[in-house]
């Protein structure tokens, strides 16, 4: 997440919301948002949420998702929210939606939920 950029810019219990300030490095040939980088934004803000209601001495991995890709991604940068629709001492269910921020205008681009192990750390 370092190497894309993305940083966190809200945190509480069971949501998370970070962002992404848009570059070359970003886009695909044609100029827009590679799917990778809203796929991983949308899969660390998802961990993250989970992993702000795990049990201390506890880690969030992912087991499973999915992103639903709505619209080609333009603009400055991507705002990501994730949130925790069910934790679970042992699977924690997240949802998110990620933004692309163009000046004043925010549009949806893209859905994602997914299913979060919670292992125990060694």
């Amino acid at each position: 997440m370092v190497d894309l950029g993305v940083e966190p810019a809200d945190c509480s219990t069971g949501r998370v919301v970070t962002q992404v300030q848009l570059h070359g490095k970003h886009l695909q040939h044609t100029g827009v948002v590679h799917a990778g980088v809203v796929g991983a934004m949308a899969d660390h803000t998802m961990g993250a949420a989970a992993q702000t209601m795990a049990q201390q001495g506890h880690w969030v991995l992912t087991a499973e998702y999915k992103v639903s890709l709505l619209r080609a991604a333009r603009g400055q940068r991507l705002e990501c929210v994730g949130v925790v629709i069910k934790p679970g001492r042992q699977v924690s269910f997240t949802e998110a939606e990620v933004f692309a921020i163009d000046g004043d205008v925010r549009t949806l681009v893209a859905k994602a939920s997914a299913t979060m192990a919670v292992v125990k750390a060694s």
